[in-house]
């Protein structure tokens, strides 16, 4: 047992890590190799430490959620590329004519579903906390268009909401509506998705590319095979899922069981997605 006041047998890291920063300047000692290994940058970003930084994204993001009593979230999916309807108008302004005007168009056309992620993100905002934790904290890609929206319906009741961004090839920077303790940044998209669902009881998918499809086909497959518990699963927009995807065509073929379709909700308002999770969670 320690003594009365004694917190730590040994120092601390950031102790060590202090006396470390200046040490008196040999050959030796300014050597990359005489750093702490957990201070060497060159050391931590070697190929040989790649399962080293898995663990240190899983850990980062999950103690700072643990911290902030974050129990669930509500997770929201979808395009980086659909306005908010105060931008639609502009957006077809600055798109050159042709086939970029017509793009400009349908993804103005979708700008009613910024309206619509920050809605139900308000709502969900606005459960109150249980003896568990915070309940439904409004977490997205923390990008811009339906991430934006989801995390500013947040910022609207006074709550918190995380972000999760990537690093990518071009400059993507937080949205300025992401709580700034639980903005995140991954260099992994594993790690990333893993922390997508680790809280999730709700997921809203609006439409999207590439990335919204990976998103959503992975929950879909983990939830097929029992490796996630079913949980409330959204689809807004009923004419551009059944436009982009033939769900019904898979069962047709027999590549999914019929029932497979029932892993998750065609919807395309606010209300009708709440009504789903306060009937099963009774919130």
């Amino acid at each position: 047992m320690l003594p009365p006041g004694r917190q730590h047998l040994f120092p601390t890291a950031r102790a060590e890590a202090a006396v470390a920063a200046t040490p008196t300047a040999t050959a030796q000692t300014e050597h990359p190799a005489y750093a702490l290994a957990f201070q060497d940058h060159e050391f931590l970003l070697k190929d040989e430490l790649r399962p080293v930084r898995f663990q240190l994204e899983l850990m980062k993001a999950e103690l700072a959620l643990a911290e902030a009593g974050i129990a669930s979230t509500f997770v929201f999916y979808g395009s980086a590329r659909i306005p908010a309807p105060e931008d639609a108008a502009a957006l077809i302004a600055a798109a050159t004519p042709g086939e970029g005007h017509a793009i400009a168009k349908r993804l103005a056309a979708k700008s009613h579903y910024y309206t619509v992620a920050r809605d139900l993100a308000r709502r969900a905002s606005q459960v109150p906390a249980d003896a568990a934790g915070r309940q439904f904290v409004v977490c997205s890609g923390g990008g811009p268009s339906i991430m934006e929206a989801a995390n500013r319906g947040a910022a609207d009741v006074g709550a918190i909401s995380v972000g999760l961004n990537i690093v990518l090839p071009f400059e993507q920077l937080p949205n300025p509506y992401v709580t700034p303790g639980l903005s995140f940044q991954f260099h992994y998209f594993a790690l990333r998705k893993m922390h997508f669902l680790m809280r999730a009881r709700a997921v809203a998918v609006f439409p999207g590319g590439f990335g919204t499809f990976d998103e959503l086909f992975e929950l879909l497959t983990l939830v097929q095979t029992g490796k996630v518990a079913r949980l409330p699963i959204f689809l807004f927009g009923r004419d551009f899922w059944s436009r982009v995807v033939n769900f019904d065509a898979l069962a047709d073929e027999g590549t999914i069981a019929r029932s497979d379709l029932d892993l998750f909700h065609l919807v395309e308002t606010a209300d009708e997605a709440w009504g789903i999770v306060a009937a099963q969670y009774g919130s």
